[in-house]
This record gives C-alpha cells, structure tokens and sequence, in this order.
C-alpha cells in the first residue's frame, strides 16, 4: 500500500464522472499470509491475499505495522484496489493496492467488510 501522509483539512478531490469510478476495481480479500518487510523504507509488511477463483492469490506492501502485526492479520478480510499496475518496492513485487484511512495521527487503518463476505466480491 502506497501510505500517503494524510491532510485531514484538505478539500475534497475534484469531482470525476461515474465512469470514472468505475475504473478502479475494488475488490474484497482474506489476508492468507503477513511477514514483516525491514528492506522497506518506511515501516511496512508483506501480505499474500486471497480474492477467490477469478482474481486469485495476489501481494501488496502496506505500511500499518502502527495497529497490526503479521500474527493477528491472516483470516481478515481487507479492501484492496486489484487493477493498478504492479509496483517495484524493493525486491517486493507489489500487485494490489491495500486500503486503509488514517486515524486521528495518521496512521492507516484497513477497511474491511463488517461481515464475512465471498473473497473477490467487487465494492459498488
């Protein structure tokens, strides 16, 4: 996850079409595996997440070692954006983007379904 420092008091986004919307494909996933990753500049860990049969198995960087650790994250179910480019971080392969709001100093927070939901559902 490319962790972006957060303005808390910046305007809204300028407005884009539906369509535009549409593009991003944000998909639903259960983090299958979490180890940490110190070759990272900034403090982050390795995830493996699950998207079920059509997306498959994919990797992201995410920089939430505030409020998580690699024992508690396998079986969470997390929001992830699955059609970015690839991103070199390193040696890591990252191909999802996790998502993630900051909380009250800036650290991420996931975003997650509050309920088990099929691996690979698509957000709408």
């Amino acid at each position: 996850m490319s962790h972006v420092t957060p303005d808390l008091k910046a305007p809204a986004a300028p407005q884009i079409s539906f369509d535009d919307w549409l593009r991003a494909d944000v998909r639903v996933g259960t983090i299958i595996s979490a180890a940490a990753f110190p070759e990272a500049r900034k403090p982050a860990l390795k995830l493996v997440i699950d998207f079920g049969p059509v997306i498959g198995t994919k990797r992201s960087s995410a920089q939430i070692t505030r409020h998580y650790d690699v024992d508690g994250l396998p079986g969470r179910q997390v929001l992830a954006v699955v059609n970015f480019p690839p991103r070199q971080i390193g040696k890591f392969l990252s191909e999802v983007l996790t998502l993630g709001v900051p909380d009250a100093d800036g650290e991420v927070v996931l975003l997650s379904p509050d309920q088990s939901v099929p691996n690979g559902g698509r957000l709408f």
